[in-house]
């Protein structure tokens, strides 16, 4: 009977696939995870930490293999941020940066709406704080 092919990779990347939805949310999720094992091993013997070791036992103490490994394994997983949630987190980021500029520099951005064709119109004023 045959044998399985051995690849260079274990686990496979057909595999890892299947698991994600895209080989970028592969790469991004291993990555990012990778570095994640990687500062948990930098930062062993400094008390504890907040990085989570690794959920897998793992024959490679490479970090990259040990994530591909939690990727097979389910351990790692990612989800993507719904969009209307991201385009508010977007807005209030942009208002916070407006606020610490006026702050920094007594120059305040009034935004409104227009009373000509409803157009948004911007005029700088000056405070006098």
């Amino acid at each position: 009977m045959a044998q399985p092919r051995s690849t260079l990779m274990d686990p496979p990347v057909e595999d890892l696939l299947d698991k994600v939805d895209s080989k970028f949310t592969l790469v991004a999720l291993a990555s990012r995870r990778a570095r994640q094992v990687n500062s948990y091993y930098n930062s062993l013997g400094e008390g504890l930490g907040v990085v989570v070791p690794p959920q897998v036992a793992s024959l490679s103490g490479k970090p990259l293999s040990i994530a591909f490994e939690e990727v097979a394994a389910g351990k790692a997983t990612y989800t993507r941020p719904d969009p209307e949630e991201e385009a508010a987190l977007a807005a209030e980021a942009a208002l916070a940066e407006e606020a610490a500029l006026a702050a920094e520099t007594g120059v305040t951005v009034d935004t409104g709406l227009a009373a000509v064709e409803g157009t948004e119109a911007t005029t700088a004023t000056e405070s006098t704080d």
